[in-house]
């Protein structure tokens, strides 16, 4: 958790570097969240790379994030984010990062690996759990899920029991896919109530 005179410092940085760029600035928990549009993204993200008063030289994670359905109503915007968290080393502060792609049906937001080549595989991760592309990236392949899988299993319209389901045959003597043969269930907890439990 930063310091308010840290902040105050920081969120001036933030608005005199990045000027109209700056679509939301958040101050939160402690942390400053700025948020841009697709257009500005790598122009801005550059500028907290280089910036003498910002010098974020390190991503230290990015992410994609649904927000198909977000909080007890429903979410009026665009879908699908990218959300980077960044670091000063040298100048101790940190900041998040936030653009929305324009589109729902094809997610695409620029690529900052030629900014922070650390972004290559959190970028990879993305786009193979949420589909998100990323323009400009050299090598936008699954990262976690098997080559031939179908979907991107972080969305939330994504069935929680999948597709398609892998086991070994010992008959073929190789690994086959086969439609999912899970029956779904529901589970309803059992709740135990004991009276004077742990001697109350």
């Amino acid at each position: 958790m930063t310091t308010a005179p840290c902040l105050d410092r920081l969120e001036s940085s933030l608005k005199n570097a990045l000027g109209e760029r700056v679509k939301k600035l958040t101050r939160a928990l402690g942390e400053l969240t700025v948020e841009v549009s697709a257009a500005d993204y790598f122009s801005a993200a550059k500028t907290l790379r280089d910036h003498s008063e910002l010098r974020f030289e390190q991503l230290i994670d990015l992410c994609g994030l649904d927000y198909a359905t977000y909080g007890a109503k429903p979410w009026e915007g665009p879908r699908f984010c990218v959300a980077s968290h960044l670091l000063s080393v040298t100048l101790n502060q940190r900041v998040r990062l936030k653009v929305f792609a324009p589109e729902d049906d094809l997610p695409v937001v620029a690529s900052v690996t030629p900014l922070w080549t650390a972004a290559n595989w959190f970028e990879r991760e993305a786009f193979d759990l949420y589909g998100i592309l990323f323009e400009g990236h050299e090598d936008l392949r699954r990262i976690l899920t098997d080559y031939g899988f179908i979907g991107h299993p972080m969305r939330k319209d994504f069935p929680v029991s999948g597709h398609v389901e892998m086991r070994y045959d010992a008959a073929q003597r190789r690994v086959i896919y086969q439609p999912v043969t899970i029956e779904p269930r529901e589970n309803t907890p059992r709740v135990i109530r004991e009276d004077h439990y742990g001697g109350l």
